[in-house]
């Protein structure tokens, strides 16, 4: 079992920490060791209280937490916040929702961190699209549905000049971060880019929380059901075969249900 640094007068390092989807009982046990002996855990919005709470009573939590259009906290101050308090001798987390590496931009504060001089490593966490699929006991390989997995932001600059082509279709499963505000265009992209409008797709609100919602349509439904159901972040869209796959339980929505969706 490697070591945690103690609290002494050593340098300061960076540990750049995936804190899950949201279960605490989902963290390494590495991130769990480490939240109880940070000096400073600079956290974002997604982090649960839950996991939160695990930390020591001691240190300091910084929040910077960013909204959809309300980046109150720029990724020039994060990287900042991080290479100062790690220079100043502080064992800093840096605890992100899923992992740092997936849309997290754990590659462009590593890179700070290091131009900077500061020791980093990254502790990496069960991903959004890996710890949401799970719940919904939904595979997002099959050997009868997928062969291949991609992952897309959605609510990144230029999403329209992107090329998606081939990564929605058959024995492909998308899974869209971050997609829900931009639900609409999205259908309209995919469809553009080639995908059938009849092809399935689910919803995974608050994955692996106790509000975990998993609801399932067509292609062309998607931006209805997302103002039907009043769907808010955080939620992955899924897009393929495998759609059809999770437990009644799941309070996954009838295909049969579907049948006005035009295809």
């Amino acid at each position: 079992m490697e070591n945690i640094p103690q609290k002494t007068a050593q340098a300061g390092k960076v540990y750049l920490v995936g804190a899950g989807p949201g279960d605490p009982d989902l963290l390494t046990l590495k991130a769990a060791r480490l939240l109880e002996t940070a000096d400073v855990i600079v956290h974002d919005g997604l982090v649960s209280r839950e996991i939160l709470a695990l930390s020591s009573p001691a240190a300091r939590r910084i929040s910077v937490a960013k909204k959809r259009s309300m980046h109150s906290v720029s990724q020039d101050q994060i990287n900042n916040i991080l290479v100062s308090e790690a220079g100043k001798g502080h064992l800093v987390v840096r605890l992100k929702g899923g992992d740092p590496f997936i849309f997290g931009r754990g590659g462009e504060e590593a890179d700070d961190c290091i131009a900077a001089g500061v020791a980093v490593e990254v502790v990496p966490g069960i991903s959004a699209a890996l710890g949401c699929a799970a719940q919904a006991r939904m595979p997002l390989t099959h050997r009868d549905a997928s062969s291949a997995v991609s992952f897309v932001a959605g609510q990144c600059k230029g999403l329209s000049d992107q090329n998606w082509s081939g990564l929605a279709g058959k024995g492909r499963t998308l899974v869209i971060y971050m997609g829900v505000a931009n639900a609409e265009a999205i259908v309209e992209k995919l469809i553009a880019d080639g995908a059938a409008p009849d092809l399935p797709v689910a919803v995974l609100e608050n994955g692996t929380r106790d509000n975990f919602r998993a609801l399932r349509t067509l292609l062309t439904d998607l931006g209805d059901l997302v103002r039907r159901e009043d769907i808010r972040s955080p939620a992955l869209l899924v897009v393929g075969e495998v759609a059809r796959y999770g437990d009644a339980e799941d309070k996954f929505r009838e295909f049969a249900q579907m049948a006005g969706v035009v295809a």
